[in-house]
């Protein structure tokens, strides 16, 4: 297969490898011969094909103080368990970002949000990036999209989440809430979801492109 792009790089892409979830595509492996036609040089060209993704920072006022809720998690590659956004591929959403953000907040942490109470983060950026974070891009295609939330809820709250065991079972996810003090968050993990979206929050927050804050969400399911 051969591609034309606008930078005047063309490439031949071969297919290596394919992982199911059920009967949908999850993961591609391909490999291409990239050249770039003014230099005629070959550019390396192995890629890990995953599509979108989204991830939801949420953060909860109680008593004066801010919390974020994380999710902790087994991760394989990294041999570790890593403190994460709640956060998921895009699977049958037909390109429903916000809808995914909800699923997976509800999914992974029990907290039903609304459509509107969102705020995507990633939209703020230059058009010209796309709107999109890219967290591996010599490597990997993912493109991932993270949203805000911010509300209100009572202590006892703040209580109920903290170690709640969650995720899709049968689909291997072992979860567990984690909730921290949101001013010791870019201490307490690696991960780049979470990293990414302080900077982005903490520079909205700065040139005043947040809305106010929504009501309190819907914890009934804890």
């Amino acid at each position: 297969m051969l591609l034309q792009r606008r930078s005047g790089i063309s490439h031949e892409a071969s297919l290596q490898g394919v992982d199911m979830f059920g009967r949908s595509v999850g993961f591609l492996k391909f490999k291409a011969e990239i050249i770039d036609k003014k230099t005629g040089k070959m550019i390396p060209g192995i890629v890990f094909g995953r599509g979108q993704a989204v991830a939801a920072l949420i953060l909860l006022e109680s008593e004066g103080e801010l919390f974020v809720v994380l999710t902790e998690q087994a991760r394989v590659p990294v041999g570790r368990f890593i403190l994460e956004l709640p956060a998921g591929m895009l699977d049958d959403d037909k390109g429903d970002v916000i809808g995914a953000a909800v699923r997976e907040v509800e999914e992974e942490t029990g907290i039903h949000l609304n459509l509107d109470e969102l705020v995507n983060l990633t939209a703020l950026l230059d058009p010209s990036t796309g709107c999109r974070m890219f967290p591996s891009p010599g490597g990997c295609d993912e493109e991932l999209i993270l949203f805000l939330y911010r509300g209100h809820v009572k202590k006892e709250v703040i209580e109920a989440l903290q170690g709640q065991e969650t995720g899709l079972r049968e689909r291997g996810e072992l979860i567990k809430v984690t909730v921290v003090p949101y001013k010791k968050l870019w201490r307490l993990t690696a991960d780049a979801k979470v990293l990414a979206s302080i900077a982005l929050y903490e520079m909205a927050k700065r040139e005043g492109l947040l809305p106010p804050p929504k009501n309190a969400p819907d914890l009934s399911a804890i």
